[in-house]
């Protein structure tokens, strides 16, 4: 956490200074090392001045008021500048705390994504599948790549399952908020009488760990091998390259048979039960303060019902924070950033 912005405006001077400098400038090193803190620090730099201007303009204005010469009228007008400019002071100083937060080291992380068809038999599995595509369409406008790990498909093209990775800057940080029960409501394909349904999918966002944030012991594992279902027609193997581990102490089950390759399939399987552990033992630690660490956001408990998409009214409605939007083919679309910044602002306002 900075502490004295002052100094911290010193130090923006000076390295502004520096890559103004010719022999630094010559110097490729040094010039990326400069610029990249200067890149870091400016926000910050910026906010502060943003909000000392703000103070000072306050403080002018309630000089003005205390000279009584003044007509009513340009009097009320400077009451009105002083609370918008008081306004503005309440933002400033929040964005200076988020920007000098200590950071949640796991929100760096990569993250897997698991999407499962609930309630609604076919219907749901057609809905998991639009949550899949929204998700992948979401990653693509934000520069991440998505890795499939996993799909079980409906006979109508739908899913029973899916998991992928998702890796790019604040991947995780963006979206944990997707775990939980979402809810569609619209008439099905095959309601031939126009009825809405209601079906619903589940959601786990998990952090993905490294090999070293947690050991695994091979004792505690059973590897199954077996011929995999492929996708259908050309993509079915005739090997047993699919893979099923078992965690023993838990009862965790993990298959995966995207790959061709047996190897590959264990690999990818191994990421998926080391996310799914630790996902566990976190979410053991934290029942132990559950009261302490609920939130505007809810609990991220996935048996909690976080979002409705509503087809008849184009609605989009996030039940944590009362959030709703009339723009449910653009969320459906990828356009994802709307809900989640004010997730983001909710979870802020929480932590206060």
């Amino acid at each position: 956490m900075i502490s004295n912005y002052d100094d911290l405006k010193k130090r923006y001077d000076e390295l502004q200074q520096l890559l103004g400098d010719g022999v630094v400038a010559a110097d490729a090193s040094r010039c990326a090392t400069y610029a990249k803190e200067l890149s870091e620090i400016t926000p910050v730099v910026k906010a502060y001045e943003a909000l000392n201007g703000a103070r000072e303009q306050i403080g002018e204005l309630r000089h003005i008021l205390s000279d009584p010469s003044h007509s009513k009228d340009f009097l009320e007008l400077a009451q009105a500048e002083i609370k918008t400019l008081e306004g503005t002071c309440r933002r400033l100083e929040q964005e200076l705390e988020e920007l000098t937060r200590e950071p949640d080291p796991d929100l760096d992380k990569n993250c897997i994504v698991e999407v499962r068809a609930g309630t609604g038999g076919q219907e749901a599995g057609l809905f998991a599948g639009d949550l899949y595509r929204m998700y992948t369409k979401y990653a693509a406008a934000k520069g991440w790549s998505v890795e499939l790990m996993d799909i079980s498909q409906t006979p109508l093209g739908g899913l029973k399952e899916v998991i992928f990775s998702v890796k790019g800057k604040d991947a995780y940080k963006r979206l944990k908020f997707e775990s939980g029960v979402h809810r569609v409501q619209r008439v099905p394909e095959t309601e031939a009488s126009g009825r809405i349904h209601t079906s619903a999918a589940t959601v786990a966002v998990l952090f993905e760990p490294q090999e070293t944030d947690l050991e695994i012991d091979p004792k505690d594992l059973k590897i199954d091998v077996y011929r995999s279902g492929g996708h259908g027609g050309q993509h079915v193997n005739t090997t047993d390259s699919a893979v099923r581990i078992t965690h023993n102490p838990t009862g965790i089950v993990v298959t995966c048979q995207d790959e061709r390759s047996q190897i590959k399939n264990r690999a990818k399987a191994m990421r998926v039960l080391r996310a799914r552990l630790l996902d566990r033992l976190e979410t053991e630690r934290q029942s132990e303060r559950s009261q302490m660490r609920r939130s505007q956001v809810g609990s991220g408990d996935r048996s909690e019902k976080i979002r409705t998409y509503n087809f008849p009214d184009r609605r989009v409605s996030d039940h944590r924070i009362g959030f709703t939007t009339h723009r449910l083919e653009e969320v459906l679309n990828g356009s994802l950033d709307e809900l989640i910044d004010a997730l983001l602002q909710a979870e802020a306002k929480g932590h206060e």
